[in-house]
Protein backbone atom coordinates (compact mmCIF):
# COMPACT_ATOMS: atom_id res chain seq x y z
CA UNK A 1 0.00 0.00 0.00
CA UNK A 2 1.01 3.45 -0.80
CA UNK A 3 2.23 5.40 2.34
CA UNK A 4 0.83 8.43 0.14
CA UNK A 5 -2.87 7.28 -0.14
CA UNK A 6 -5.70 9.23 1.09
CA UNK A 7 -7.11 6.71 3.37
CA UNK A 8 -4.59 3.88 4.82
CA UNK A 9 -3.90 1.59 8.11
CA UNK A 10 -0.20 1.79 9.28
CA UNK A 11 1.61 0.19 11.92
CA UNK A 12 4.22 1.44 13.80
CA UNK A 13 7.37 0.04 15.34
CA UNK A 14 10.89 1.18 17.20
CA UNK A 15 13.72 -0.23 16.85
CA UNK A 16 15.03 -1.35 20.16
CA UNK A 17 18.78 -2.25 19.46
CA UNK A 18 21.19 0.50 19.76
CA UNK A 19 22.09 2.04 15.76
CA UNK A 20 24.96 2.25 14.99
CA UNK A 21 25.60 5.68 12.93
CA UNK A 22 27.52 3.40 10.22
CA UNK A 23 24.55 1.61 9.81
CA UNK A 24 23.13 4.76 8.46
CA UNK A 25 25.46 4.38 5.63
CA UNK A 26 25.19 0.79 4.74
CA UNK A 27 21.56 1.10 4.22
CA UNK A 28 21.54 1.59 0.50
CA UNK A 29 24.08 -1.37 -0.20
CA UNK A 30 22.07 -3.54 2.84
CA UNK A 31 18.77 -2.63 0.87
CA UNK A 32 19.88 -3.51 -2.82
CA UNK A 33 21.81 -6.94 -1.46
CA UNK A 34 18.28 -7.82 0.04
CA UNK A 35 16.18 -6.58 -2.79
CA UNK A 36 12.87 -8.03 -4.43
CA UNK A 37 13.81 -10.78 -7.36
CA UNK A 38 11.28 -10.94 -10.26
CA UNK A 39 9.72 -14.38 -10.86
CA UNK A 40 7.79 -13.45 -13.74
CA UNK A 41 9.93 -16.16 -15.99
CA UNK A 42 9.90 -19.05 -13.09
CA UNK A 43 7.75 -21.10 -11.41
CA UNK A 44 8.41 -19.84 -7.89
CA UNK A 45 5.02 -19.61 -5.83
CA UNK A 46 6.00 -16.43 -4.61
CA UNK A 47 9.09 -13.75 -3.81
CA UNK A 48 9.98 -10.36 -1.67
CA UNK A 49 12.12 -8.20 -1.04
CA UNK A 50 12.70 -4.21 -1.13
CA UNK A 51 12.07 -2.43 -3.92
CA UNK A 52 12.32 1.81 -4.74
CA UNK A 53 9.35 3.45 -2.49
CA UNK A 54 9.50 5.90 -5.95
CA UNK A 55 8.97 2.90 -8.64
CA UNK A 56 8.59 -0.61 -7.57
CA UNK A 57 10.51 -1.87 -10.61
CA UNK A 58 13.89 0.05 -9.04
CA UNK A 59 15.48 -2.88 -7.86
CA UNK A 60 18.66 -0.63 -7.82
CA UNK A 61 17.27 2.85 -6.63
CA UNK A 62 19.23 4.21 -10.02
CA UNK A 63 15.55 6.20 -10.28
CA UNK A 64 16.27 8.25 -6.73
CA UNK A 65 17.78 7.13 -3.62
CA UNK A 66 16.53 5.87 -0.46
CA UNK A 67 17.36 9.06 1.64
CA UNK A 68 14.56 11.88 1.62
CA UNK A 69 15.97 13.97 4.26
CA UNK A 70 16.68 12.32 7.85
CA UNK A 71 14.58 9.89 6.33
CA UNK A 72 15.32 6.00 5.08
CA UNK A 73 12.10 5.38 2.50
CA UNK A 74 11.74 1.98 0.89
CA UNK A 75 8.85 -0.51 0.22
CA UNK A 76 8.32 -3.95 0.63
CA UNK A 77 7.50 -5.88 -2.65
CA UNK A 78 5.82 -9.39 -2.21
CA UNK A 79 4.80 -10.99 -5.73
CA UNK A 80 2.82 -14.12 -5.64
CA UNK A 81 1.28 -16.77 -8.08
CA UNK A 82 -2.27 -18.23 -6.91
CA UNK A 83 -4.01 -20.67 -7.90
CA UNK A 84 -7.48 -21.19 -7.42
CA UNK A 85 -8.27 -24.42 -5.61
CA UNK A 86 -10.82 -25.40 -8.06
CA UNK A 87 -8.53 -25.14 -11.14
CA UNK A 88 -5.91 -26.93 -9.46
CA UNK A 89 -8.49 -29.52 -8.59
CA UNK A 90 -9.98 -29.74 -11.79
CA UNK A 91 -7.00 -30.17 -13.73
CA UNK A 92 -5.81 -33.08 -11.15
CA UNK A 93 -8.92 -34.84 -12.38
CA UNK A 94 -8.22 -34.43 -15.94
CA UNK A 95 -4.64 -35.73 -15.65
CA UNK A 96 -5.23 -38.02 -13.49
CA UNK A 97 -8.21 -39.47 -15.72
CA UNK A 98 -5.54 -39.46 -18.97
CA UNK A 99 -2.99 -41.59 -16.23
CA UNK A 100 -5.87 -43.86 -15.20
CA UNK A 101 -6.17 -44.37 -18.92
CA UNK A 102 -2.85 -45.19 -19.53
CA UNK A 103 -2.24 -47.43 -17.13
CA UNK A 104 -5.27 -49.65 -17.77
CA UNK A 105 -3.78 -50.26 -21.31
CA UNK A 106 -1.06 -51.54 -19.47
CA UNK A 107 -3.02 -54.24 -17.37
CA UNK A 108 -3.13 -51.86 -14.53
CA UNK A 109 -6.86 -50.67 -12.83
CA UNK A 110 -5.05 -48.37 -10.17
CA UNK A 111 -2.46 -45.35 -9.79
CA UNK A 112 -0.28 -45.75 -7.00
CA UNK A 113 -0.15 -43.07 -3.97
CA UNK A 114 3.30 -41.89 -4.43
CA UNK A 115 2.28 -41.51 -8.68
CA UNK A 116 -0.68 -39.39 -7.89
CA UNK A 117 1.68 -36.85 -5.47
CA UNK A 118 3.74 -36.63 -8.69
CA UNK A 119 1.03 -36.01 -10.80
CA UNK A 120 -0.35 -32.99 -8.76
CA UNK A 121 3.14 -31.63 -8.53
CA UNK A 122 3.35 -31.72 -12.04
CA UNK A 123 -0.15 -29.85 -12.43
CA UNK A 124 0.86 -27.24 -9.77
CA UNK A 125 4.27 -26.42 -11.87
CA UNK A 126 2.14 -26.53 -15.57
CA UNK A 127 -0.23 -24.25 -13.90
CA UNK A 128 2.14 -21.74 -12.09
CA UNK A 129 4.03 -21.74 -15.46
CA UNK A 130 1.11 -20.32 -17.07
CA UNK A 131 -0.02 -18.03 -14.12
CA UNK A 132 1.98 -14.42 -13.85
CA UNK A 133 2.21 -13.12 -10.34
CA UNK A 134 0.58 -10.47 -8.27
CA UNK A 135 2.27 -7.70 -7.06
CA UNK A 136 1.78 -6.38 -3.24
CA UNK A 137 3.83 -3.25 -2.11
CA UNK A 138 4.31 -2.06 1.65
CA UNK A 139 5.83 1.13 1.82
CA UNK A 140 7.72 2.10 4.79
CA UNK A 141 9.39 5.12 6.51
CA UNK A 142 12.04 5.02 8.86
CA UNK A 143 13.14 8.05 10.62
CA UNK A 144 17.12 8.15 11.43
CA UNK A 145 16.82 10.78 14.51
CA UNK A 146 14.42 8.35 16.94
CA UNK A 147 14.67 5.43 14.85
CA UNK A 148 10.82 5.09 14.63
CA UNK A 149 9.73 3.19 11.59
CA UNK A 150 5.82 3.17 9.70
CA UNK A 151 4.82 0.75 7.91
CA UNK A 152 2.09 1.24 5.16
CA UNK A 153 -0.21 -2.25 6.36
CA UNK A 154 -1.91 -3.59 9.09
CA UNK A 155 -2.06 -6.97 7.56
CA UNK A 156 -0.93 -9.69 9.94
CA UNK A 157 1.09 -11.75 7.14
CA UNK A 158 2.56 -8.70 5.56
CA UNK A 159 3.83 -7.09 8.98
CA UNK A 160 5.06 -10.44 10.16
CA UNK A 161 7.14 -10.94 6.43
CA UNK A 162 8.09 -7.15 7.14
CA UNK A 163 9.66 -8.08 10.69
CA UNK A 164 11.69 -10.65 9.51
CA UNK A 165 13.23 -9.11 6.35
CA UNK A 166 13.95 -6.18 8.50
CA UNK A 167 15.92 -7.95 10.70
CA UNK A 168 17.41 -9.86 8.19
CA UNK A 169 18.38 -6.91 6.14
CA UNK A 170 19.75 -4.48 9.16
CA UNK A 171 20.98 -7.32 11.17
CA UNK A 172 20.09 -5.27 14.73
CA UNK A 173 20.96 -7.39 17.04
CA UNK A 174 20.08 -10.59 18.74
CA UNK A 175 19.36 -12.22 22.17
CA UNK A 176 16.04 -12.31 24.60
CA UNK A 177 13.21 -10.02 24.02
CA UNK A 178 13.12 -6.74 24.90
CA UNK A 179 10.74 -4.98 27.45
CA UNK A 180 8.31 -2.57 25.67
CA UNK A 181 9.75 0.97 25.05
CA UNK A 182 7.37 3.84 25.94
CA UNK A 183 5.09 5.66 22.96
CA UNK A 184 3.32 8.57 23.86
CA UNK A 185 -0.31 9.03 21.90
CA UNK A 186 -0.27 11.79 19.49
CA UNK A 187 -3.15 14.17 18.29
CA UNK A 188 -3.71 12.12 14.92
CA UNK A 189 -4.16 8.98 16.54
CA UNK A 190 -7.85 7.29 15.92
CA UNK A 191 -8.22 5.42 18.86
CA UNK A 192 -6.74 4.72 22.02
CA UNK A 193 -3.36 2.64 21.75
CA UNK A 194 -3.39 -1.09 23.81
CA UNK A 195 -0.23 -1.63 26.17
CA UNK A 196 2.93 -2.02 24.10
CA UNK A 197 4.21 -6.04 24.24
CA UNK A 198 7.85 -7.02 23.21
CA UNK A 199 7.70 -8.26 19.29
CA UNK A 200 11.37 -10.01 18.79
CA UNK A 201 14.43 -8.83 19.83
CA UNK A 202 14.56 -5.80 17.34
CA UNK A 203 11.72 -4.49 16.98
CA UNK A 204 8.41 -3.14 19.00
CA UNK A 205 4.91 -2.45 17.67
CA UNK A 206 1.34 -1.09 19.13
CA UNK A 207 -0.54 -3.66 19.18
CA UNK A 208 -3.24 -1.89 17.52
CA UNK A 209 -2.52 -0.23 14.32
CA UNK A 210 -3.92 3.43 13.10
CA UNK A 211 -5.51 4.42 9.95
CA UNK A 212 -4.67 7.64 8.61
CA UNK A 213 -8.00 9.59 6.54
Amino acid sequence: MSILSTSLGLTRYRVVEDIPDSLWREVPKRLADNAFHDIDDSVDERSFGWCNIDNMLDLDWSDSPPEKGHYMCFSLRLDTRRIPPAVFKKHCMIALAKELAQAKTEGKSFISKDRRREIKDQVMLRLRARSLPVPAVFDAVWNTRDGRVILATTNAKARALFEDHFNLSFGLGAGGPHPPSPWPRTCWARRPWRAWRPLNPRLSFRETPWTAH
